[in-house]
């Protein structure tokens, strides 16, 4: 995560726009400034972190807050609006699959108590757009709205090995280095996994920080036939009893695939292809 006490903008978030941006790509800049851990922004933070001029930064920011799309508190600080979560709410890839898959994910959650996670492809990175979690669950870092990586996380596995080979390809071309983030040996070694993902219609990943996790996932197909989302189940390595979980998973996943292609409709969430 960039440093955000740095004075340098964040190379991430934070560039500052190119002369003749338009100004939706400024306000979405400015909009993105803000993050799980900065939710409140003062105008000072917004003007270093995006790189706008102070002007234009402010002149943004009254702008958005008459909208609605942010909020200015009394001590002249700004947070997210609850327009952008009203507007928001209506992404068929996200509220509309979370409203399909929810009444599936409540059983797999009571029947393993643990993390349930259900996940689309945005790009190259997977989106988190659901979690259940038991209260006495070992605590995870995904969040709802969050993004994991696609060549080392569960959902990410099952959602590269239904994408386009074009993404397949850049994903694999731009591996990260090998680390603590690095599940495979490389580019050949994960086109293998992929073909196993597709061959037998779920992943597992285990991992060792913060604490020993397994996850099992299993796509979720859409009306066409294309892999829409992912879902999944992450559990303590130590008590993961595969027999149990990974058949439970697919069989969660395959109704929830039932129900996406049972009935068209404007509320139905539309399979990815981007």
């Amino acid at each position: 995560m960039p440093d955000r006490t740095s004075p340098e903008p964040s190379p991430l978030r934070g560039r500052r726009p190119p002369q003749g941006d338009a100004v939706i790509d400024r306000a979405f800049a400015l909009l993105g400034a803000f993050d799980p851990a900065h939710r409140v922004l003062s105008l000072a933070d917004l003007t270093r972190l995006t790189g706008m001029p102070r002007s234009t930064t402010l002149r943004l920011a009254r702008k958005l807050t008459g909208t609605g799309a942010l909020e200015r508190r009394e001590d002249g600080r700004y947070t997210i609006g609850l327009r952008l979560l009203e507007i928001a709410s209506l992404a068929p890839r996200g509220h509309g699959l979370r409203a399909v898959a929810m009444p599936f994910m409540e059983d797999l959650f009571h029947v393993t108590r643990q993390h349930v996670l259900l996940a689309v492809r945005d790009g190259d990175e997977a989106l988190l757009v659901e979690r259940l979690s038991a209260h006495d669950a070992d605590p995870v870092l995904y969040r709802v709205g969050g993004r994991m990586p696609l060549h080392s996380t569960g959902v990410g596995l099952v959602l590269l090995a239904g994408a386009p080979p074009s993404v397949q390809d850049r994903v694999l071309d731009n591996l990260p280095a090998e680390g603590a983030d690095r599940r495979t040996q490389g580019p050949a070694e994960l086109r293998r996994v992929l073909a196993e993902v597709r061959r037998g219609g779920f992943a597992t990943v285990t991992l060792t920080t913060p604490w020993p996790r397994t996850s099992v996932a299993a796509p979720l197909h859409g009306p066409d036939g294309t892999v829409c989302a992912a879902l999944s189940v992450v559990v303590p390595s130590a008590t993961a009893d595969h027999k149990f979980v990974t058949p439970a998973v697919r069989t969660c996943a395959r109704a929830i695939s039932r129900e996406l292609c049972s009935t068209p409709c404007q509320d139905k969430p539309h399979p990815f292809n981007g």
